[in-house]
């Protein structure tokens, strides 16, 4: 691949300005090995062809341009075609935005087309009769007759809609069930990461054991029983004291 190829690829991959100096590290290894001899060179061959480039975009058959922003490089649409690209922005669908439910039965009906509701719910477990019409009021599938078992329920598949939203020339392109279940359970193990390293930790540093509060109000509470059983001993003794003047005997 020449070196103008790599660079119009990377400026276009870019999503927000890309420096010269970001650039250089891309292709540096390319440009060596066609050459160069040290960073200076590396650095002129990159600036050089950069600036090919802009000019080759910026002549009028060219609907989009290169240009420095932010001391970067980005591409972008040419300000006579504002009007035109304008138009076909508000032309354009707002990106789908399906729930867990939908997105799993919308996945079986991918895989398994033609297929049934009553298919789909011994796969998912649940229902699906509401999530069926989710998908058919955004076009992304549609029905394909009915099978011919008692009953005769209706067939679902997948639309030429649904081909566009996830990029897919055809449903063969899908990923193999092997492929799938690998990244379900790939997604599942990164999520099992975390919360086993905060069992780790937790067990590797436990808690303090809490003081007994029960032990300190005891403690708190027997020096109030103390003055109770003073009162009593002084009530016990003057009661002693009147038993002992009635015996006494009287004066003759």
């Amino acid at each position: 691949m020449s070196l103008k190829a790599q660079l119009e690829a990377i400026v276009y991959a870019a999503e927000t300005p890309i420096t010269l100096e970001q650039i250089i590290q891309l292709v540096k290894d390319s440009v060596v090995a066609a050459g160069a001899v040290d960073d200076t060179e590396v650095k002129s061959r990159v600036r050089s062809c950069l600036e090919e480039l802009s000019g080759e975009y910026g002549g009028s058959d060219h609907g989009i341009e290169i240009r420095q922003v932010a001391g970067g490089y980005r591409m972008s649409t040419k300000p006579e075609q504002h009007e035109v690209v304008r138009t076909y922005a508000k032309s354009l669908k707002p990106p789908v935005r399906l729930s867990l439910p939908a997105l799993e039965t919308l996945a079986v009906i991918a895989y398994k087309q033609p297929v049934t509701v009553p298919e789909i719910n011994d796969i998912r477990g649940v229902d699906s009769g509401g999530v069926i019409g989710t998908l058919l009021d955004r076009k992304l599938i549609t029905t394909a007759g009915r099978k011919q078992v008692i009953g005769r329920p209706i067939l679902y598949k997948t639309t030429k809609e649904f081909l566009m939203r996830f990029g897919l020339k055809d449903v063969n392109e899908l990923p193999s069930m092997e492929e799938f279940e690998k990244l379900v359970a790939e997604s599942f193990q990164a999520e099992l990461i975390p919360a086993e390293s905060s069992v780790a930790e937790a067990a590797a540093n436990p808690e303090p054991p809490q003081p007994d509060r029960s032990a300190s109000t005891e403690e708190e509470e027997e020096p109030s029983s103390a003055p109770k059983n003073s009162g009593e001993s002084e009530g016990a003794s003057s009661e002693q004291q009147e038993i002992e003047k009635s015996a006494a005997p009287l004066p003759e």
